[in-house]
């Protein structure tokens, strides 16, 4: 008999040990709008798996692209609820919640790439994802979509004074109102969907895109110039859920945040080749089509077009903040 209650003691504690030494899986659901092979998508499975590596499987990511779960317009609520964890939506769906996030939108802003991840990186970057995770979303990193260039059907865009009296299609953002206005352009809002049809029926005349969005949307069918005049710029936000972040143990918030790093440098690098292979694609069209023709500012040229435009700042000091705006300018 005391056998066997010790025997049924001993089976007891076994099974409560293996019960206690079981790990803890934490599961991730990462939803995003764009297809798989995109650099945002690549990098959103990029981080899936090397989440999961450093981890040691106790953090799983399940990555729905495509809005295969849900869209960016619904996404918020998703993550405040639970029933998504991850997103990374554009800069424009925080502006209702974040106005600041029109500083991305404020033309020749940032000189170059380097300028661009320097001010994401530094002081300004760190101010702007702490107002968002004041809205109850923990902001983790910036993921490129582009620099934004000029295209037109009516005639190219090269000196400030080219602009004036083009429709130009835009979304609908204060700054860039004013950024089209400031140089004698008309601007018209329209939806995303709309815009190839518009400019193929010369509703508008021309358009701002990152190199993605005009060479997928074949926007170079319908307009007969593009200059790469890295004029603006449009990025993603990854952030995950307030909720889920809290109930995540100290080391495995490491390994989100180191997983998350990697991604990043990741994606940035593969949007520069996605740009560099468009512009093949696009120079090789212009060539045997005539269709197209491609022009790149000089830095001249490009001096002209910020000391045009420089001019709409002061009226987003209140909005953005004037000391956002001057940190931006000065960061070395």
């Amino acid at each position: 008999m005391k056998f066997k209650l010790l025997s049924a003691l001993f089976l007891t504690c076994a099974l409560a040990g293996s019960a206690f030494g079981a790990q803890k899986v934490y599961t991730i659901k990462f939803a995003h709008v764009v297809a798989p092979t995109t650099p945002k998508g690549k990098a959103a499975d990029f981080f899936a798996k090397r989440v999961e590596e450093l981890s040691k499987g106790a953090i799983k990511v399940q990555v729905f692209p495509s809005a295969q779960l849900i869209d960016d317009d619904r996404v918020f609520g998703a993550l405040k609820l639970g029933n998504v964890q991850m997103a990374a939506p554009s800069f424009s769906k925080f502006t209702p919640i974040v106005p600041q996030f029109q500083l991305f939108d404020l033309p020749f802003i940032f000189k170059d790439e380097a300028h661009l991840h320097k001010v994401q990186d530094g002081e300004v970057g760190k101010a702007l994802k702490d107002l968002v995770t004041k809205k109850g979303f923990v902001a983790l990193d910036y993921w490129d979509a582009g620099f934004k260039h000029f295209s037109s059907s009516k005639k190219a865009i090269i000196e400030p004074a080219d602009a004036s009296g083009q429709k130009f299609r835009i979304q609908s953002s204060k700054v860039l109102e004013e950024q089209f206005k400031v140089v004698g352009g008309n601007p018209q809002v329209l939806p995303f969907s709309e815009v190839y049809s518009a400019l193929q029926q010369r509703v508008v005349d021309a358009t701002e895109n990152p190199l993605s969005n005009f060479y997928n949307s074949k926007f170079h069918e319908v307009q007969s110039s593009l200059t790469l005049s890295s004029h603006g710029y449009l990025g993603y936000l990854v952030v995950i859920s307030e909720k889920f972040w809290k109930s995540l143990p100290e080391d495995m918030k490491k390994h989100v945040n180191q997983a998350m790093t990697e991604a990043t440098a990741y994606e940035r690098e593969e949007t520069a080749k996605e740009d560099a292979h468009i512009v093949e694609m696009l120079e090789k069209y212009a060539s045997e089509t005539k269709k197209l023709e491609i022009f790149k500012l000089s830095p001249d040229q490009k001096a002209k077009w910020a000391e045009a435009m420089k001019g709409i700042y002061p009226n987003f000091y209140k909005v953005v903040g004037q000391d956002l705006i001057d940190k931006t300018i000065n960061t070395k």
